[in-house]
């Protein structure tokens, strides 16, 4: 059985409370949770920007306005586990420690943020490394990695297959505040470089291209792999 990690934007899974985004992906994550160990880590999204951003004009510290964007995570990683039912494990873990042992059940394990000063994607990046994943999914609002923001540059270029340096040298100048919103910080490109454990980078607002890449291999977005290789489909 193959272990799946699932970095799972908090825009892709809650763009707003009046157009969530879950129930679409509720019989994906059950299908895929049939045949692989799964666990998927929940973020904030515009929420936490927003909840950060009155905290830092308020002139809250970047650590306490981190904790802020972190409930966040939580509350949206609560909405799954509720959304899932019997299908994950009934709370969300607080610790890698924690995911382990609850996915000793089978069931599908859901985490939010666990440290200030780290996106979602790095706690997702560590829990692939400890989990020894055979491939770690980002789903994020774009369809894979460029050479610039596209959504400001028509020009940027999108990359296939990068190897984790590659990734991390687009990434490096990146600023580490409190609910920056890039491509991966770069804890979580340095996790991925140090495990050689495959990135796949896709769009996640349409969770079958989720599923047609895991069953497939059918992968709209970017692979980074140490060995050149996409790791899809899985068996």
């Amino acid at each position: 059985m193959s272990t799946i990690v699932l970095s799972l934007g908090g825009s892709i899974l809650m763009p707003g409370l009046d157009s969530p985004n879950i129930e679409p992906y509720i019989s994906v994550l059950v299908k895929i949770a049939q045949k692989h160990r799964l666990f998927v880590v929940v973020g904030g999204g515009g929420e936490a920007r927003r909840y950060i951003e009155v905290a830092r004009n308020l002139g809250v510290d970047e650590a306490s306005a981190d904790e802020l964007g972190i409930l966040v995570t939580r509350l949206n990683a609560t909405l799954l586990v509720q959304a899932l039912g019997s299908a994950a494990w009934p709370q969300v873990v607080t610790s890698h420690t924690d995911a382990l042992t609850a996915a000793e059940s089978g069931k599908i394990v859901v985490m939010g943020g666990i440290t200030p000063g780290q996106t979602t994607d790095a706690v997702a990046a560590v829990l692939a490394e400890r989990s020894g994943a055979s491939v770690f999914f980002n789903l994020t609002s774009v369809d894979g990695i460029y050479s610039a923001d596209p959504k400001s540059d028509p020009s940027a270029t999108r990359y296939d297959m990068l190897s984790p340096s590659e990734l991390l040298g687009i990434v490096i100048h990146q600023q580490a505040k409190a609910g920056v919103n890039t491509v991966m910080d770069i804890v979580a490109v340095k996790m991925v470089e140090r495990c050689n454990i495959p990135l796949v980078v896709m769009d996640g607002r349409n969770p079958g291209d989720l599923l047609d890449a895991v069953e497939s291999g059918t992968c709209r977005g970017t692979v980074v792999s140490a060995f050149g290789k996409n790791p899809l489909p899985l068996n």
